[in-house]
């Protein structure tokens, strides 16, 4: 009787590793163990990356925000809670955005947070 190796299988796993190292460098494409240990550790980082995307981008609308908040005289803490208790539904990148682009609907915003908080 033949032995069965279960070859096709294996080469199906191989090949699948190595075509997801395509792009990498040196032996981490062409080397099957090292492909593999590679490819973890990529979606690892890629699935840490999109964990990161989302703090770095309040980050950036929070300083936009402070920063167009204190030409009207506002703290940034204090204006969030003047919006919060004014009932403004506008989460934080829409009022960055509404800062860039339209400068007299935020100074109505704050100035709609600022005669709630007085």
């Amino acid at each position: 009787m033949v032995r069965a190796t279960n070859g096709p299988a294996t080469r199906q796993r191989r090949n699948r590793a190595l075509k997801r190292a395509k792009g990498f460098r040196q032996g981490r494409r062409n080397l099957f163990k090292m492909a593999r240990v590679t490819g973890i550790r990529a979606d690892a980082f890629a699935f840490f990356g999109r964990q990161q995307k989302k703090r770095q981008f309040r980050a950036l609308w929070i300083t936009r925000l402070s920063a167009a908040v204190a030409a009207h005289g506002l703290r940034y803490s204090r204006f969030i809670h003047g919006v919060q208790k004014a009932g403004i539904k506008l989460n934080r990148k829409e009022l960055s955005e509404l800062a860039i682009h339209d400068p007299q609907a935020f100074a109505s915003v704050c100035g709609k947070a600022k005669a709630v908080l007085a």
